[in-house]
């Protein structure tokens, strides 16, 4: 492999402090209560599996599954214990040592992803020392759509390729070998990673592959496509909820047309007859969908506005991602338009809008 296609790479800051994403046994404690995340590897999720995260957020938290950024889903305001007894019944904590890095992106609509993220899930919690891993390393496999290879995995496999970090190594190995690949891409990383989180901050990042079995080629350039279509596609269906929140109410709905896959667009490709009067979004043409935002105030202590509250008044938007403080928790990787609240206004790409001209201000941005 050429050493010169990492020659741009920089290091980062090392890591000092822990690894502090939260979990089911390490929550995190927001300003509405503690948030436990659960992990859903691929983003499948049977009915039975969704009904029993609706039962746990009416019963122990606010009511609400939170779709995060990484197919995964949280849950808010547990303030009542059993959270981790009731995942564990319903199949949810196959490895409660390896809950916090069960992060694997896999494409929709690709049975060859989907599988082989329930094969490395496996894999994965087999290797007691893989439990080490930090909790913000990510796993991708992507059938070839370039849906999930754009969004930021630190190993992902597509459709043969190795990506380490978003760039292509050369490296080609075939479906069968992807699991054990990126398990080994894993193992090196932890022997070499100091005080790093993300392959990304590493300054050199080939040693990684070196030895693995695989065909060497000139890396290229893959183009990426983000997102899942919203509407009906086949027998199934892509549906969104506005921010990301499913009620639970809606959870069980998901639940009654069968099994599911949560993405890291906040959307979810639903493999059944979905009930209509849902309030889930199945319009491509929504104006809601372009819109992301943190949990903003008042559930985070940290945030400077009701970003959800300002960002659901604006109407029809660019792709935009309304952030309450400069941690933008929750923005998606693909390009956008960056929302970023101060104490009397907004940040819009880094240029000062009052509140009152957001819409404006965004409209305009939607016609450049």
């Amino acid at each position: 492999m050429e050493s010169a296609i990492y020659s741009e790479r920089m290091s980062t800051s090392a890591r000092v402090r822990a690894d502090a994403c939260p979990g089911v046994f390490a929550t995190h404690d927001a300003a509405d209560g503690p948030l436990a995340r659960i992990r859903l590897p691929g983003g499948a999720i049977t009915a039975a599996r969704f009904r029993a995260l609706a039962d746990a957020a009416d019963d122990l938290g606010d009511g609400a599954l939170h779709l995060t950024s990484r197919g995964n889903v949280q849950l808010r305001g547990i303030t009542r214990p059993g959270l981790a007894g009731r995942l564990a019944a319903a199949g949810l904590l196959p490895s409660p040592s390896h809950e916090r890095v069960r992060n694997i992106l896999a494409s929709p609509l690709s049975e060859t992803a989907q599988k082989l993220a329930q094969e490395l899930d496996e894999a994965l919690c087999a290797v007691p020392e893989l439990a080490e891993l930090p909790g913000r390393f990510l796993f991708a496999f992507d059938g070839g759509q370039g849906d999930v290879a754009g969004e930021g995995a630190d190993v992902c496999w597509r459709d043969g390729a190795v990506l380490l970090a978003g760039e292509d190594t050369g490296l080609r190995v075939p479906a069968e070998h992807a699991v054990e690949t990126l398990l080994a891409v894993a193992r090196a990383f932890l022997r070499t990673r100091g005080t790093a989180w993300r392959i990304s901050e590493l300054a050199d990042i080939e040693p990684l592959v070196r030895g693995i079995p695989g065909e060497m080629t000139e890396p290229r350039e893959f183009e990426v496509n983000p997102g899942l279509p919203i509407g009906p596609i086949g027998d199934a269906i892509g549906v969104a909820a506005v921010f990301g929140r499913l009620t639970s109410a809606q959870a069980r709905a998901i639940a009654n047309a069968g099994n599911a896959v949560v993405t890291p667009w906040r959307s979810i490709l639903v493999l059944g007859p979905l009930a209509a009067d849902t309030g889930l979004i199945t319009d491509p043409d929504a104006p809601s969908l372009g819109v992301s935002a943190c949990i903003g105030h008042p559930g985070c202590a940290k945030s400077l506005a009701d970003v959800r509250a300002d960002a659901a008044r604006v109407g029809r938007t660019p792709r935009a991602h309304f952030a309450g403080c400069e941690r933008r928790c929750g923005k998606p990787a693909r390009e956008h338009v960056d929302v970023l609240a101060t104490e009397d206004g907004y940040l819009v790409d880094g240029a000062f809008v009052p509140v009152g001209e957001l819409a404006r201000t965004l409209a305009e941005k939607g016609t450049q």
